[in-house]
């Protein structure tokens, strides 16, 4: 997987590298000190996970995140816990406190590996019927076309059929990337929405044809009229 590092500090620099190098699975493009410069290489070349630091010069590793569409996985890495709770609205695979050790990283790196294996089934056969939901202890049979939209409530997603509601510990950005693009779209920042049940939009609001209003994010809105107007 190609990878970047996005660290102001030059010792987290090398550590960084080192567990990488010793990860065997990384392929690091570039090591950057602020994010501006990381954004000029993320226009020409594919990235599939960014080390990011929270405390950066000119722009912080959270505003650099708001200004992605459709950023690459990323792990946080900072020395300050209290990011925590924030930085999970982007849907980051894993928060690095600093020190870490290359146990620790190990793990973070092997959540992107397996998101990274489920991302491809849907990115690769956007003509799926059907996906299993993690419910629970159990895997729940779910057809796509029953999913009016579905909510992220920091902690989990919840699934909302024409006829019941699941809630599911995989995040909303999980849910993004597998179902197909064709039928399903992210309308803000919480909610992703089955296309073929909107009834109307108005201003910033979608009413599907369950009755039920979902909101239109700004950061949303014109990629949104484009691909329904």
């Amino acid at each position: 997987m190609n990878c970047i590092i996005v660290e102001d500090q030059l010792p987290a620099q090398r550590i960084l590298k080192k567990y990488i190098e010793d990860m065997g699975t990384l392929k690091l493009l570039g090591t950057f000190t602020d994010a501006i410069e990381a954004m000029q290489l993320m226009k020409s070349t594919e990235v599939d996970v960014i080390f990011l630091d929270i405390h950066l010069p000119k722009i912080s590793g959270i505003d650099f995140l708001k200004t992605l569409s459709n950023p690459p996985q990323v792990i946080l890495t900072t020395a300050f816990p209290n990011y925590a709770l924030e930085s999970y609205e982007f849907d980051v695979v894993d928060y690095l406190l600093k020190p870490f050790s290359f146990q620790r990283f190990i793990k973070a790196v092997s959540k992107v590996e397996s998101k990274k294996q489920e991302f491809s089934l849907g990115a690769n056969n956007q003509e799926i019927k059907e996906v299993y939901a993690k419910i629970g202890f159990d895997h729940v049979r779910i057809l796509i076309d029953d999913i009016t939209y579905i909510i992220s409530d920091t902690d989990y997603t919840e699934i909302h059929l024409q006829d019941k509601k699941l809630v599911s510990s995989e995040t909303l950005r999980y849910w993004e990337e597998l179902l197909p693009p064709k039928k399903f779209m992210r309308v803000h920042k919480s909610y992703i929405i089955n296309t073929s049940k909107i009834e109307k939009f108005s201003g910033n609001q979608i009413y599907l044809i369950d009755q039920k209003t979902i909101p239109l994010g700004r950061a949303y809105k014109s990629n949104f009229t484009k691909k329904i107007l």
